[in-house]
């Protein structure tokens, strides 16, 4: 018998198994309906997380803390999570008309409720993936506050070290003068294993106008709950409510979300016209159809772009108001989310815009006529797996009160999102021709209308070829992402959206046939980060201006290219009428 060698696993394979087994066991433990990420039964999730060490979390496998990686994820849970034992995932289910208040994390859009001292929740509308988010930043948070345990624990009998008891002097007191700071620092900086200027200079983003102190409260807490795990066993617990279980999956706030829209283009009388849907941020769409004209003289002293990049500062909030007064007054309407999906709409009637100064839209549309032009449906954007519940519902048919079922006019789908390249740096542009679901042999290839050439400008670099579509982009690493580059699936960037996007499309138009098969598709993204460059992944901070240039790009060339196709289809017609 001959002898086979059998090559070692390679990081990337160790990396893919680790996040194949993170999310099985999530699904696993959300079946149970509770665990202790401390405990054996949130061991699994702990032990992939420190195989798979994600560059999101830096330091997650080291002694010392990591204080980007904890940033990233305390803007993303409630202020006050490090406080909790009890921690209890739900659905939308009726806190907001309680006397209990709502706490927004900063970057992400989700309701949670502080129960009393010990108990958070947080309202879970968005899917599975809201989900994963959640469970692995919180397996992070408790891998980092048994790592500070283990610094401030002497001996066996639960002594502590002397920065601990000088950590605890300065959370007792309500304010801190600037020595009484530096000295609450420097001990701190002992227990995390890092320098006194690495904590002094995140120390500001972790703060709140109520508690500029925030930081060292975060450091106490999740020590003094280790602690009690250990010394106490009194274990930190992750429940999942019944009826979240129970809803998950069955598109409740998705249906409620598409209905609306549905009820709305009908009332108006806009249901027939050309409809096209754009998943992407809520102003450059708004921006780039109504900021010629309501900033009609400043955009004689200064170009669109320079408009643009103002308007995404702080001091452009009279001209954002300008804007947004004007575009109400002339075609466009918000829904705001009633339905749990965070989701907000504006729609766009294009036969009550004008077009005065919009350098894309050609003098052939303005003049058509006004029943032939299109209605844009502008969805913020998704999350993750809601991305298919949310387009699966819209793309149905809809159902009027005499039971009789009205087909949707869509003409094109178009998704402009922000993702991470791995060919190129932030700002710089991609153009998919092909999603592949991270984890699978799923893959969904398309004709995309937007190209390479129509994208390309003087300083904005433009890739094409596959995109992946990943479980969170928090549990990706240096290794993972080098062999989706390198090998013959040839992706340039991975995002959470498009495989899903793709999935409810193919099945609407191939499938169910409940829109047009032809329907146009376009997807494009701008970088936010390269993952494979240190200093340049997401917890490095924001895009800031970086980003507005390509944003403005790709908006414009699909509001333009949705404005040709209206020209030629109302050509055709005519043709055909004449003939």
């Amino acid at each position: 018998m001959p002898i086979i060698n059998v090559e070692p696993r390679t990081r990337a394979q160790e990396s893919t198994n680790a996040i194949e087994r993170m999310y099985i066991t999530m699904r696993h433990l959300f079946n149970r309906g509770f665990y202790k990420p401390m405990g054996v039964s949130g061991e699994s999730l702990r032990e992939s997380l420190l195989t798979l060490r994600p560059e999101i979390y830096g330091s997650i496998g080291e002694a010392k803390i990591e204080l980007s990686g904890l940033l990233y994820v305390m803007d993303r849970l409630p202020v006050g999570i490090e406080e909790c034992t009890y921690i209890n995932l739900t659905s939308d289910e009726g806190y907001e008309g309680s006397h209990f208040k709502a706490i927004i994390p900063k970057k992400r859009r989700r309701n949670c409720y502080r129960i009393d001292e010990q108990q958070m929740n947080i309202e879970v509308t968005r899917g599975r993936s809201e989900i994963y988010d959640i469970l692995t930043h919180l397996t992070f948070l408790m891998i980092e506050s048994h790592k500070i345990m283990k610094q401030v624990i002497v001996g066996d009998n639960g002594n502590t070290t002397r920065d601990w008891k000088c950590l605890e002097d300065a959370i007792a007191k309500k304010k801190l003068s600037k020595e009484e700071k530096e000295v609450a620092i420097t001990h701190v900086a002992n227990i995390l294993g890092r320098t006194f200027d690495e904590v002094t200079s995140v120390y500001k983003e972790f703060s709140t106008t109520t508690n500029p102190n925030r930081f060292l409260s975060i450091i106490y807490h999740l020590g003094r709950l280790a602690k009690q795990e250990v010394l106490d066993e009194e274990k930190r617990l992750v429940t999942f409510s019944p009826v979240l279980r129970e809803r998950l999956g069955h598109h409740i706030h998705g249906d409620i979300w598409a209905m609306r829209i549905k009820k709305h283009l009908v009332e108006h009388g806009l249901f027939d016209r050309p409809l096209h849907i754009i998943s992407a941020n809520l102003h450059s769409v708004m921006n780039s159809l109504y900021g010629p004209k309501a900033l009609a003289s400043q955009m004689q002293k200064k170009s669109r772009m320079e408009i643009f990049a103002d308007l995404s500062n702080d001091s452009g909030k009279k001209n954002r108001d300008l804007i947004k007064k004007h575009a109400l007054a002339n075609g466009m309407t918000e829904l705001k989310d009633q339905s749990g999906t965070n989701i907000d709409v504006q729609i766009f009637d294009l036969s009550n815009c004008e077009f005065e100064k919009v350098d894309f839209c050609d003098i052939r549309f303005r003049e058509s006529e006004n029943s032939t032009k299109p209605v844009l449906i502008v969805m913020d954007y998704a999350f993750g797996e809601q991305a298919y519940e949310t387009m699966d519902e819209l793309l149905k048919p809809f159902k009027d009160e005499n039971g009789k079922t009205h087909q949707m006019n869509v003409r094109s789908i178009n998704v402009m999102g922000k993702a991470g390249i791995l060919e190129g740096d932030k700002g710089d542009i991609m153009v998919p021709d092909a999603h592949v679901f991270e984890g699978t042999a799923d893959n969904y290839p398309f004709k995309n209308r937007l190209s390479k050439k129509d994208l390309e400008s003087d300083d904005i670099k433009v890739v094409t070829g596959s995109m992946v579509t990943v479980l969170g982009t928090s549990l990706q690493n240096k290794d993972l992402l080098e062999f989706f580059y390198n090998s013959s699936w040839r992706v340039i960037g991975l995002e959470m959206e498009g495989a899903h996007y793709q999935k409810a499309i193919q099945a609407a138009s191939r499938v169910r046939r409940s829109i047009r098969k032809k329907v146009k598709v376009r997807y494009a993204y701008y970088a936010s980060d390269n993952p494979l460059k240190t200093g340049h992944t997401l917890a490095s901070g924001g895009l800031g201006l970086i980003g507005v240039k390509p944003v403005y790009v790709i908006t414009e060339k699909i509001l333009e290219q949705i404005m040709e196709n209206s020209i030629s289809s109302q050509e055709q017609t005519n043709s055909t009428t004449d003939s």
